[in-house]
């Protein structure tokens, strides 16, 4: 069964396998999953028609709703001594569609240099707009940023994140950007369709990893139940192994 969407902009703090206790920011409409991709992992579930555009008037937190929540609820861990070890922009879909992302970016900064700044910020991001020119000058704000590349390759890609967008443009577009972590979840099916842990797979998906100049890995495997049923849990034992095989391309990996 999917997660509940999120129907607020700050929440949690989370406690996360990857980034700690880590307090949310939602910047996608209340109780509405929009991303413009379609993982079969996807622990919200599927993406639904006009769900997957940068579509205007279906409810954006505007900039300063999300300056006030953000601040509010620093304050609040402020006044309560509260442990908090990051600030992520993520939700329930792709953040960089809001379409004032990039200023909505230079206020949660701005709150966060004011109230916490040893606070990091990142942020969680399916990559696919990592070549748009707003979205590349938001992200250069992050102390963090987290970048989803699961597949190295335009078949397999397409087959577990849908079609969001060009494979090697999201590849070129990564390349250029300051230093990215990236995130990679890996996943089988019985049927055999889907698969992006074999030998083959990996090695294409390595190549990609030094295309992109990833400063870090992030290896993981399903953990809450996806949207495609079928998909199953890639063992940790082949997950280590995976991240051997990045760290001997001297790229740093962790297995989550």
């Amino acid at each position: 069964m999917a997660l509940p969407l999120v129907d607020r902009v700050v929440y949690g703090p989370v406690r996360s396998r990857r980034l700690g206790r880590s307090l949310g920011i939602n910047l996608l409409p209340a109780g509405m999953k929009l991303c413009n991709m379609n993982c079969t992992y996807c622990q919200y579930g599927w993406t639904r028609g006009a769900s997957r555009t940068r579509a205007a008037g279906v409810g954006w937190p505007s900039p300063a709703a999300v300056e006030n929540a953000v601040l509010d609820r620093l304050q609040r861990a402020a006044e309560r001594d509260e442990i908090v070890d990051r600030l992520t922009v993520a939700g329930h879909g792709e953040p960089t569609l809001h379409p004032e992302f990039e200023i909505i970016t230079e206020r949660i900064r701005r709150v966060r240099d004011r109230v916490a700044p040893a606070l990091p910020l990142a942020i969680l991001s399916n990559s696919t707009t990592a070549g748009w020119d707003e979205v590349r000058r938001g992200l250069s704000m992050y102390d963090e940023r987290y970048m989803k590349l699961d597949a190295g390759d335009a078949m397999t890609y397409a087959r577990i994140n849908g079609l969001g967008s060009s494979f090697s443009r999201v590849v070129d577009a990564l390349a250029t950007l300051p230093s990215i972590v990236v995130q990679a979840m890996f996943v089988t099916q019985d049927a055999g369709e889907i698969d992006n842990s074999s030998d083959g797979a990996v090695a294409e998906w390595l190549a990609a990893l030094e295309r992109v100049h990833a400063a870090a890995v992030h290896i993981y495997t399903i953990d809450r139940a996806p949207a495609l049923a079928s998909l199953q849990k890639v063992p940790r034992r082949r997950l280590r192994e995976i991240a051997e095989r990045v760290r001997a391309i001297h790229i740093p990996a962790t297995v989550f």
